[in-house]
């Protein structure tokens, strides 16, 4: 018999996403992305960047912790826009989360701010 609470699924993790008139695509995500839930976000991301999305926010306002396997979605979804002259932008206000991109260089890689609405500007902006 499976103890629910020792097993190793991120049960809080929660993706939505909304397609905006300015034709960017907000993908909003909640929880931890790690290598159990990272799938669904590149599914997710993949999936709207095949059906034309090419002006992306990841939204992580609510995401309390990244892996490596989440960060590797999110280079994967830079290098997948680039040729499609996309653009993406990081919402993330979560210290903890911020010290993961600066450990690893990629808050210089990524633009990431502090909200929805500034990310929105970086990838709208003509």
């Amino acid at each position: 018999m499976s103890d629910s609470a020792s097993d190793p699924i991120t049960f809080d993790f929660a993706l939505s996403e909304e397609r905006l008139a300015s034709g960017a695509h907000v993908v909003a995500v909640s929880g931890e992305v790690d290598i159990f839930t990272a799938p669904d976000l590149k599914r997710t991301i993949a999936a709207a960047i095949e059906d034309g999305a090419h002006l992306l926010v990841v939204d992580l306002t609510h995401t309390r912790f990244l892996d490596s396997t989440a960060l590797g979605v999110l280079i994967g979804a830079v290098k997948r826009l680039r040729p499609l002259n996309g653009r993406l932008a990081i919402v993330n206000t979560e210290p903890s989360t911020a010290k993961t991109f600066q450990i690893t260089g990629l808050d210089r890689i990524f633009t990431i701010v502090a909200t929805r609405d500034e990310a929105l500007d970086v990838v709208t902006a003509a």
